[in-house]
């Protein structure tokens, strides 16, 4: 078998964005689209997110935690729920609560890294590039291994 090496992390990257301020959206699209991102799917209402998770089916996920009707660290469940043990789908989790408490609980339910806002612009693009490179090499393994993981889409969770 042959590596794939034609990868174009920003172009072929599925992106979720969930935050309730269309502010952060906003600045999130556009600091993605300047760096080559095409394919981002956002809500501001995290009500939608779930089922939005399943039908993207994205390589990322940009998670606000404080938010109104259900928080992130509900999300962070039902998405850990949809990915499964035998897949990885970064979850990267950006808030304002600096706090340790909300840090490890982030981590423990899932998050695999954290930013507090306001966010600096490269690390931010830094940080995404480095999930989604992780991403797409594993993915890249299990197509070399014939280990295809459990598809999040295959898996009923939901948010109560």
């Amino acid at each position: 078998m042959q590596l794939n090496t034609t990868i174009d992390i920003p172009a072929d990257a599925k992106v979720l964005v969930v935050d309730d301020e269309p502010a952060n959206i906003a600045l999130l699209t556009r600091l993605l689209q300047r760096e080559g991102f095409g394919r981002i799917t956002a809500t501001v209402d995290p009500r939608d997110a779930v089922d939005m998770f399943r039908n993207l089916q994205p390589d990322i996920v940009l998670l606000d935690l404080m938010m109104p009707h259900i928080d992130g660290f509900q999300l962070l469940e039902a998405f850990s729920r949809l990915i499964g043990p035998r897949s990885f789908v970064p979850i990267l989790v950006l808030t304002a609560d600096v706090s340790v408490t909300t840090r490890r609980r982030a981590l423990s339910l899932g998050a695999k890294d954290f930013l507090v806002k306001p966010l600096d612009a490269v690390e931010t693009v830094l940080r995404i590039v480095n999930l989604l490179e992780t991403r797409f090499l594993f993915l890249e393994l299990q197509r070399l291994t014939g280990d295809a993981a459990i598809s999040p889409t295959s898996k009923g969770a939901g948010v109560s």
